[in-house]
């Protein structure tokens, strides 16, 4: 499934993503920029959380807890090594009944369950995105 959208119907995107994930641990690809955080604050805007979300660069994960959900946001980017998510508990993270979301998927792709929804993001201009949904295994098609 193919959504576009704009930060003026980002909500409104993220609502309809929900709606059709078949898995809780969602595998977000994209370049620089193309707004996989800023996609995943709506997300968890329309899953109830009302805590302030941000990126978790730094500290690789993030935990947001609120309305009866627990969502696990990762951010890859700064693993030098597929290795390196071991130190954060990374697989006991995966095998939750939480939902994961997770930015920058491919350095840690062995790692990843194949229950997966894969969203793939991409820079139409500067102010639109073009979000496709992928349920399935974790290669992105």
């Amino acid at each position: 499934m193919k959504i576009t959208f704009t930060l003026d119907t980002i909500d409104k995107a993220a609502e309809e993503i929900l709606s059709q994930c078949q898995y809780k641990t969602l595998l977000f690809y994209g370049e620089m920029g193309a707004g996989k955080t800023t996609l995943i604050k709506s997300l968890t805007k329309a899953l109830g959380i009302t805590q302030t979300t941000g990126s978790p660069t730094f500290g690789i994960v993030n935990i947001y807890e609120g309305n009866g959900e627990t969502i696990h946001h990762f951010d890859m980017y700064r693993l030098k090594k597929e290795e390196e998510a071991f130190d954060i508990g990374f697989e006991e993270y995966l095998t939750s009944p939480y939902w994961n979301f997770i930015e920058w998927p491919e350095k840690v792709s062995s790692l990843l369950p194949t229950n997966t929804t894969k969203i793939n993001l991409k820079i139409l201009d500067h102010t639109t995105r073009l979000c496709t949904i992928d349920n399935g295994s974790n290669e992105l098609k």
